[in-house]
């Protein structure tokens, strides 16, 4: 059956979104809203790139809640819960990379009771958050028992992430080490990175049940630049911020028992500590330690510099809410997150089926 989609936004994510679609046996776009009075009326055709496609993108939210659809895959930078309420509310479900992996019931109770008057369904997806710092390592885990330590954690060159003011001024790149420090980054991930610990935390049983919840833990630092380092935002100069970890730990009395970590690094040379990404590169990591103790490295989700194209990694984001639409879609209302679907996959390409 082919459902009618919207996608909401048309960044990185978005125009990803709307190629995965219009390359989805099942799926047909139907609407697209913009945040710009620019895109404002525009074929989406010509805002991705390619020949028209008879569907006019509005900055109207308005015309979007009018529109006959099956599902939003709502993309925005930052989430508004009042506008994914007003979409559960107009019968559409709502895939987003953006928030809701694993939230709590306060979180969870106004876009639940929106979905249900909707008789729709809310998921939260993505990479990380959203698949690679939780949904895969649970996954990987029933490959062993008894288990005292779940790792997720990534590794990237940010020299490739070509969005200068996101860099700056929300990522705090460029900056002086105490304004990146008490900056925004911290707090927007915050909300994702947690939840998908507490997932971990729940789903293998750590500190005894799903209601007992362990301390959870949060940690940053900072490398600086010793010598200029080019980046999209223009050179950093010495003694700016060059280089960003994150963590999230979970731990059971003294023990740490989940850790989410985030690296991002403008490149390898000229930081102070001098952080790398080791022999490896660029990858995404995750261990078990139990019976057996194993890793995983996922390579591919991270673009080289220099090279043309999205980066990997957006457009895997894209992918994993496209795929997601029709499981939602058959989902009980409500917010369904991964551990209420079933297993879904990838569908092949055009040429091939």
């Amino acid at each position: 059956m082919t459902l009618k989609v919207v996608q909401w936004a048309t960044g990185g994510v978005g125009v990803a979104a709307i190629k995965g679609v219009l390359d989805h046996p099942d799926l047909e776009l139907v609407g697209c809203w913009v945040h710009s009075e620019a895109k404002n009326g525009r074929d989406v055709g010509d805002l991705i790139g390619g020949e028209p496609l008879g569907v006019i993108a509005t900055n109207n939210i308005e015309d979007i809640l009018r529109l006959e659809a099956d599902a939003v895959i709502y993309a925005p930078l930052l989430p508004n819960p009042d506008e994914v309420a007003a979409l559960l509310r107009s019968g559409k479900n709502v895939v987003t990379p953006v928030g809701w992996v694993y939230p709590s019931e306060k979180q969870a109770a106004p876009l639940r009771e929106a979905a249900r008057e909707g008789d729709v369904t809310l998921h939260g997806t993505g990479i990380a958050p959203g698949g690679i710092s939780e949904k895969f390592p649970l996954l990987f885990s029933v490959m062993s028992t008894g288990v005292t330590f779940v790792r997720a954690e990534e590794f990237s060159d940010l020299r490739t992430y070509e969005a200068p003011d996101v860099l700056r001024h929300v990522m705090g790149f460029g900056e002086v080490p105490e304004k990146a420090l008490s900056g925004p980054m911290q707090k927007l991930l915050d909300g994702g990175f947690i939840q998908a610990v507490k997932m971990l935390t729940d789903q293998i049983g750590f500190s005894g049940s799903p209601k007992a919840d362990p301390d959870i833990r949060t940690r940053q630092e900072i490398a600086v630049a010793t010598a200029p380092i080019d980046s999209p935002l223009g050179p950093i100069q010495p003694g700016q911020v060059a280089g960003r970890k994150f963590h999230w730990e979970a731990l059971v009395g003294d023990e740490v028992v989940v850790r989410v970590t985030v690296n991002w690094l403008m490149g390898e040379e000229n930081l102070d500590p001098p952080w790398d990404f080791g022999p490896e590169g660029q990858r995404y990591e995750m261990e078990v330690r139990g019976n057996p103790d194993f890793s995983v490295v996922i390579k591919g989700f991270q673009g080289e510099v220099g090279e043309a194209g999205p980066e990997p990694g957006v457009v895997a984001t894209a992918a994993h809410c496209v795929n997601s639409v029709h499981a939602v879609c058959a989902a009980e209302p409500g917010i369904a997150t991964y551990l209420d679907l079933p297993l879904f996959s990838a569908k092949a390409a055009p040429q091939l089926r």
